[in-house]
């Protein structure tokens, strides 16, 4: 199996309605109202109403959420992720 190169952790959010995601490792929880998930530079939250992931790619770590956008929240840097399906697949 061939080795994934780690992508910087990126993110552009247009007009509070639409963010892209790059370096995702993991997604923790998620629901209409708040999005947990582990990047390369740490734990993420992002909170709202109406958010729902558009997509998700294991091979390059990226993500999509649209939705109204209230904040984005980093979380201990040091905190590892549980190693879920998708943590051990970008590992």
């Amino acid at each position: 199996m061939p080795e994934i190169t780690a992508a910087p952790h990126t993110m552009i959010l247009e007009d509070r309605k639409t963010l892209s995601i790059s370096g995702v490792t993991d997604v923790d929880r998620f629901d209409e109202r708040e999005i947990v998930l582990y990047t390369r530079q740490g734990e993420l939250t992002i909170t709202g109403r109406e958010l729902r992931i558009n997509a998700v790619s294991v091979e390059t770590g990226n993500m999509s959420v649209e939705g109204d956008i209230w904040s984005l929240c980093y979380g201990d840097r040091d905190k590892q992720a549980p190693l879920s399906l998708l943590g051990r697949l970008l590992r």
